[in-house]
């Protein structure tokens, strides 16, 4: 009987640090056993870069021309982020970068894709992609697992680095293939951020959450 407690005594102890705290946990164990492998990085790497780089033609014309908008935010592009209703996404940093930065999607909550719009734009997509398992031990950690609870109408905060605090509601919910990169385009208009992480059990395919700024401060 003593050796069954010592048992359990060291069972309990390993599992408090290697799971963490509350806020690490989301139920890990179950959820992560029934994963497979995941992507290197949960982004089409290299394709959302390439799509921007080439001219869009429309029928049998020319290249559309692009509007241009002047970006009047910081140099720093930076960005924190807080989705309440999430149980990993408090004050979590979230670096500019190109989608196939496998470092910065190993140490971070999630990566704002290079050649994306800002919060501060007038019209912008705001692409935000994070991993659904992540790397245990980073702020990667199961950071997107639980995306697929934000319903219409949750909210996601967003400060940059200068210290200005934007104000997302959840307008979309919708599952994409993975090459899929027209999900980062911008909505005439309107300001949205878009939130994506890969679908369980395979990560075949990705999910995104979008959502509009209705408030700047």
């Amino acid at each position: 009987m003593s050796l069954l407690v010592v048992g359990v005594g060291i069972v309990v102890t390993v599992s408090f640090f290697f799971v963490g705290s509350p806020r690490q946990d989301v139920a890990a164990a179950e959820k992560v056993s029934t994963a497979t492998e995941q992507q290197r990085v949960p982004v089409a790497a290299g394709k959302i870069e390439k799509q921007r780089e080439e001219p869009q033609k429309k029928g049998s014309g020319g290249p559309v021309v692009r509007k241009k908008f002047v970006s009047r935010g910081p140099d720093n592009k930076m960005l924190r982020m807080t989705i309440p209703k999430m149980a990993q996404i408090r004050n979590d940093k979230v670096p500019y970068s190109v989608s196939d930065d496998d470092k910065a999607f190993r140490k971070h909550a999630a990566v704002h894709l290079r050649g994306t719009g800002n919060p501060w734009d007038r019209q912008a997509n705001v692409y935000i992609a994070g991993h659904r398992l992540g790397f245990p031990g980073t702020d990667s950690w199961l950071s997107f697992w639980d995306l697929k609870v934000l319903d219409k109408g949750d909210r996601v905060f967003i400060i940059d680095s200068a210290g200005k605090r934007y104000v997302y509601r959840v307008f979309k919910t919708f599952i994409v293939d993975p090459d899929e990169v027209s999900v980062t385009r911008p909505l005439e208009g309107r300001n949205i951020v878009s939130l994506q992480t890969c679908t369980l059990p395979d990560y075949s395919k990705r999910l995104i959450v979008q959502a509009e700024k209705v408030a700047k401060r």
